[in-house]
């Protein structure tokens, strides 16, 4: 349980800004994001004692991630069921609808195998996870992403190289593939 509050709020006061980030970033939208912070914090409070404790900032990343794509989800269906569409919605484009479907089969097709992608590498290595999560996805500078994880920057950088050779080697026909579409 969490003692009086006290843990639940160093791990908020540690992830909320990766939290908030992270549904941002999926879902395109600050009000959302907020929305989404609160509700991953919120499961994270109520199925905090049947966790392994170990994975809570993968948990809290992955939980904000999948709320937000539900969230674009059921917007894309809100917006196709009522037909009522925004300015976002609305492509001025020369593209056939039949090329407009591919490209978004193609972009789910992308989406799907990044998310292999780092889904694999954490299996792989959790320290190339973290190294190309903290410094690629979510942008913060190597230095401190280095700092963060106990590291030099020299192994970090050993460490981002190692991660990039093994998802070329390990995907790199695939994405070839994907993108030559």
């Amino acid at each position: 349980m969490l003692t009086e509050n006290r843990e639940f709020d160093e791990i908020y006061g540690k992830y909320k800004n990766l939290v908030l980030k992270v549904a941002y970033n999926y879902s395109g939208n600050r009000d959302v994001a907020e929305d989404i912070t609160q509700s991953t914090f919120l499961q994270l409070y109520i199925f905090y004692d049947d966790m392994n404790h170990s994975n809570i900032k993968s948990w809290l990343f992955t939980t904000a991630k999948n709320y937000a794509l539900n969230y674009k989800k059921k917007m894309k269906h809100e917006v196709l069921e009522n037909g009522i569409m925004d300015d976002s919605v609305i492509q001025e484009s020369s593209e056939s609808a039949e090329d407009q479907v591919m490209e978004e089969l193609l972009d789910l097709d992308r989406a799907e195998l990044h998310e292999r992608i780092f889904e694999a590498l954490m299996m792989k290595n959790r320290r190339w996870y973290d190294a190309i999560t903290l410094s690629y996805y979510l942008e913060i500078p190597q230095p401190k992403v280095a700092e963060q994880m106990g590291i030099r920057l020299e192994v970090l950088h050993s460490l981002l190289h190692r991660a990039k050779d093994w998802i070329k080697k390990t995907f790199g026909v695939e994405y070839d593939e994907l993108n030559r579409l």
